[in-house]
């Protein structure tokens, strides 16, 4: 009961200024760090490749390799979205790593305001601000910039397409444009990075707010089917170029391989280390000699089963307990600029920031409105406890376990839902395959913007439209 001349106070719901003031301080942040590391940080690992296709797509060579001896070879063996990404920012700016690092942050600071408007429907104003905020300002992320590599823009791509299903929910109809618009960016970012394609029966299947198992099955299929189709013309250039119809890139057997082979460990390793499968030592194309790896990665499963299972624990933990992905490459870039010390100092904040994320994402979920609300904060309770010891990723699958136990209701919860989909399809790929830290950084948003539903209005029963709060 309120006494005479109280005022009930209500959490302040987000406001949409609040997104584009959590983009402004990623995109400075980003900025400031391209500054500092434009002129020290050349490409370095993956990069120095990405680096070199994007200058010869600037010049109008295609996706094509030049060799020592001279000879030009068409390619497909990374995908080929970020570097024709930084190939059309070469021909526009000049070939400077600068530029695909600018672009990393713009399209960074993008992703900062999709996060927000992910939490948006359900987080407090303070929530919502919080989660993305802890994206904005993500060390790992930030550090991550100067990278030419292909997983802060997928990060980006990512949050982008979620924040267009929320988008896409605020309406009672289906809206051409805006499904178009998710479908081109889910396209866009599978061929940036393939395994996101994984994401488009889930993200299609949320992007309606209120309908039928049925009808949402149908988007979730036409969403699906529409992103290979924006990829289709790159899988057609494979067939008749590289003579293999692979959808974006032909290193899913290398891949395999590496995280099948009898010397597998669960993480990279170097193919000269695992040894090269006899019948593949003289097998020259590239499609080919994936299709090879492909057989023996195969045959090694199909050889001892229970060995490859048993690499599925470390290959999570190598994906999911410690990222440190922008400390390895900027040591790597520059070891005098960036030198041991700072890599761990790095990873160090980077560990405990991640790990606060996962934290208030299982917070989240064990107080969002829903069914089996006791049952799912004893689980996040649970999951919790592996973030203090070394076995993070235990609590990242816990973030898929607790949203389970919302059941149906799971859909009227965007953030955690789309949180889910994205930790289960990154752990299902890298499961199947191998593990490393970087791959991790495409789930950061989607988990940034759960845990900022951590806060979460008192009022609200699932997901409101707050798309027009000033």
């Amino acid at each position: 009961m309120t006494a005479p001349g109280a005022e009930t106070r209500r959490p302040a719901p987000p406001k949409a200024s609040d997104a584009w003031v959590a983009a402004a301080v990623a995109l400075v942040a980003r900025v400031a760090t391209v500054v500092w590391a434009s002129t020290r940080f050349p490409p370095a690992e993956d990069g120095r490749f990405y680096d070199v296709v994007a200058r010869r797509i600037a010049h109008g060579l295609g996706y094509t390799w030049l060799w020592p001896d001279g000879a030009v070879t068409y390619a497909a063996h990374y995908p080929v979205g970020y570097p024709a990404l930084v190939g059309a920012g070469y021909a526009i700016f000049g070939e400077e790593p600068a530029v695909a690092m600018a672009i990393n942050a713009v399209l960074g600071a993008v992703a900062a305001f999709a996060v927000h408007r992910v939490a948006a429907p359900s987080a407090t104003r303070a929530g919502a601000m919080l989660g993305a905020l802890a994206f904005a300002l993500h060390p790992g992320l930030v550090a991550y910039t100067p990278a030419l590599m292909t997983e802060g823009a997928t990060a980006a791509l990512v949050a982008i397409a979620a924040w267009l299903v929320v988008r896409a929910r605020e309406s009672p109809r289906i809206e051409g444009p805006m499904f178009v618009t998710l479908v081109v960016v889910l396209g866009v970012a599978t061929l940036v990075r393939p395994q996101s394609l994984l994401l488009a029966p889930f993200y299609g299947f949320l992007s309606l707010r209120a309908a039928p198992f049925r009808r949402r099955a149908v988007v979730a299929a036409a969403v699906t089917a529409g992103t290979i189709l924006v990829c289709s013309p790159w899988t057609l250039r494979n067939c008749a170029r590289m003579r293999a119809c692979a959808l974006v890139s032909v290193n899913a057997g290398w891949n395999l391989f590496i995280g099948a082979a009898p010397g597998a460990t669960g993480s990279w390793v170097p193919i000269e280390k695992l040894g090269v499968p006899e019948e593949c030592k003289t097998v020259w194309d590239e499609a080919a000699k994936d299709a090879c790896f492909l057989r023996a990665g195969e045959r090694a499963i199909a050889q001892a089963p229970a060995r490859w299972l048993s690499l599925v624990p470390p290959k999570l933990a190598d994906t999911f307990d410690y990222a440190g992905a922008a400390g390895f490459y900027l040591h790597s870039s520059n070891p005098r600029d960036f030198d041991d010390a700072a890599k761990v100092a790095l990873g160090t904040l980077e560990t405990i920031w991640q790990r606060l994320v996962v934290l208030a994402a299982l917070v989240a979920l064990g107080r969002a409105p829903g069914p089996r609300r006791t049952a799912r904060r004893i689980a996040a309770s649970v999951s919790g406890v592996w973030l203090v010891v070394r076995s993070a990723w235990v609590a990242h699958i816990g973030v898929i376990g607790v949203a389970g136990l919302l059941g149906v209701r799971l859909v009227d919860r965007p953030a955690a839902a789309l949180a889910a989909s994205t930790v289960f399809a990154t752990a299902l790929t890298h499961a199947v395959f191998f593990g490393a830290g970087r791959y991790s950084l495409v789930c950061f948003p989607a988990l940034a913007a759960l845990a900022g539903t951590a806060l979460t209005r008192k009022e609200e029963v699932g997901d409101t439209d707050v798309s027009k709060e000033s």
